[in-house]
């Protein structure tokens, strides 16, 4: 059902900090820098191997990573697997009785199509689904 691990999400309070360690300190390339006003976040990809490192600032306490970070703290956020085809994918995570949290793709960062799963049925991992786009 998942093609590869896609990235992995890292809630953080300071980017730039973040950037610095990722990038200068474990020397992560980096990929890509986006504002994702629609899910409240700063987010930066950084290359390692074939998949990324996402960086992600909240842009306000109450956006959801805003949220996260003031209950958890920073660090790891989600796990997310790249599918070819999310709307199938979707529909068969349903079909076996996992809670989702977005029942229809909505757009991530780079125009990649992204949904979430809760953690309550995935082993409490939040777990996201990314249909990404021109082979990113």
């Amino acid at each position: 059902m998942f093609g590869r691990i896609d990235h992995i999400g890292v809630a953080v309070e300071d980017i730039d900090a973040a950037i610095a360690l990722y990038r200068d300190s474990f020397g992560m390339e980096l990929a890509h820098r986006e504002t994702v006003e629609s899910q409240g976040v700063e987010a930066v990809l950084l290359d390692v191997g074939e998949g990324h490192v996402e960086l992600l600032a909240p842009l306000g306490p109450e956006t959801p990573v805003g949220r996260y970070v003031a209950k958890n703290g920073a660090g790891l956020h989600h796990v997310a697997y790249a599918v070819d085809d999310i709307d199938a994918t979707l529909e068969k995570l349903a079909g076996v009785g996992l809670q989702l949290i977005d029942s229809e793709a909505r757009v991530g960062i780079r125009g990649s199509r992204v949904a979430f799963l809760h953690p309550r049925s995935t082993g409490g991992v939040l777990t996201e689904i990314v249909e990404p786009v021109g082979g990113h």
